[in-house]
């Protein structure tokens, strides 16, 4: 397992190499999401621009889908279409990370590929001005998948001084944490915020606001460095809602949503009415708010019951919470706090966008 001295050592030897100079070259990270919901990536050369480069000045590329569960070995070539660009916090200036949409070779979305129909959504109602903000916990694992700061045997004292804990015997790998924080400031990556959650190696971080695809985009290129992160120190990241069984808190990954409409005097109208909508298809939104989540919505540790729908002001014990400040003013924005830690931003997003406002055609 890496250690602190052994993530510094490597840290001294790879800076020699980071700062060597690149002769008028540009080093460019495709990145894309795989048929698991996880992040894979590779590199290629580009000459460097005077500009940096746009999503449209870059070519299109190609990988093995058959190695990612994406295509069948005899026809596995799938395309990647650039669609974001970012600054790489790892490898400096001029170099890059795109996030890229998954386009099998008849010209048509990859199966997996859910950023399609989102942004779809997003357009057709673009006109409402939808905000997001997603609140993403996360657990960091030793390499034997076993929460770091956990003893090697049973479990650690019962939670309550570990939520926004500070100090040793609260708190671990902070140092990771504010890594992750620094480089997806570096990146561009709209976060807003850390906090320690309630169990031992449970963090979160929470990225908006962001309007319509970008909170997908935003979200899913934070995931990808805090891997990144989490790699160079050796540890691993998992967004499983429930990593290990014991009587704690799952992750989220809830969903703070307004409108123009819910952001202005007379507002509570349309949160009310959207959450009236959103009771309707309570199981719709739930089968795409992630894997396990039946492990986390068992209506205990602030969850509703997963086969239920309820609302409420300041209840985090609800489907979906109004904040008291928002109640209070009589607009806002409302928290959906269903989805689990490992759902898809596309599939949160697009699905509260179509049931609110109403599904878009081909």
């Amino acid at each position: 397992m890496a250690t602190q001295d052994s993530f510094t050592t490597n840290s001294s030897n790879m800076r020699k190499y980071l700062d060597l100079p690149q002769n008028g070259n540009v080093i460019v990270e495709y990145i894309w999401i795989d048929s698991e919901g996880g992040v894979r990536s590779k590199a290629r050369t580009l000459e460097e621009k005077a500009e940096p480069y746009t999503p449209e000045q870059l070519p299109v590329w190609n990988f093995d889908g058959s190695s990612t569960g994406q295509a069948p070995g005899d026809n596995s070539d799938i395309y990647l279409q650039p669609i974001a660009v970012f600054p790489d916090p790892f490898r400096g200036a001029p170099n890059l990370l795109v996030l890229s949409e998954c386009i099998d070779n008849d010209g048509t979305p990859n199966k997996y590929n859910h950023r399609h129909e989102c942004a779809k959504l997003m357009k057709a109602h673009a006109q409402h001005v939808p905000w997001f903000g997603l609140e993403q916990e996360y657990t960091l694992l030793d390499l034997t998948d076993r929460p770091y700061g956990w003893p090697k045997n049973g479990f650690p004292a019962p939670q309550g001084p570990y939520y926004c804990g500070v100090g040793a015997g609260k708190v671990v790998q902070r140092d990771i944490v504010e890594a992750h924080y620094k480089a997806c400031l570096y990146a561009g990556v709209k976060i807003s915020g850390i906090n320690a959650e309630v169990m031992p190696a449970q963090w979160e971080f929470q990225v908006g606001p962001c309007e319509g695809i970008e909170m997908g985009d935003h979200l899913w290129l934070a995931r990808f460095l805090l891997h990144r992160v989490a790699e160079e120190f050796g540890a691993k990241v998992s967004f499983d809602p429930k990593p290990i069984p014991g009587d704690w808190n799952g992750a989220g990954l809830h969903s703070n949503f307004s409108t123009k409409e819910m952001r202005v005097e007379g507002g509570m109208k349309y949160i009310e009415a959207a959450i009236k909508k959103l009771e309707g298809r309570h199981m719709e939104h739930i089968a795409v708010y992630g894997e396990g989540n039946e492990k986390r919505l068992t209506g205990r540790h602030e969850t509703g019951a997963i086969d239920q729908f309820s609302y409420g002001v300041a209840n985090r014990g609800a489907s979906i919470r109004i904040p008291r400040e928002c109640a209070a003013k009589g607009y806002g924005y409302f928290e959906d706090r269903r989805p689990a830690s490992n759902a898809d931003p596309y599939q949160i997003t697009g699905i509260i966008m179509e049931t609110i406002f109403g599904a878009v055609s081909d």
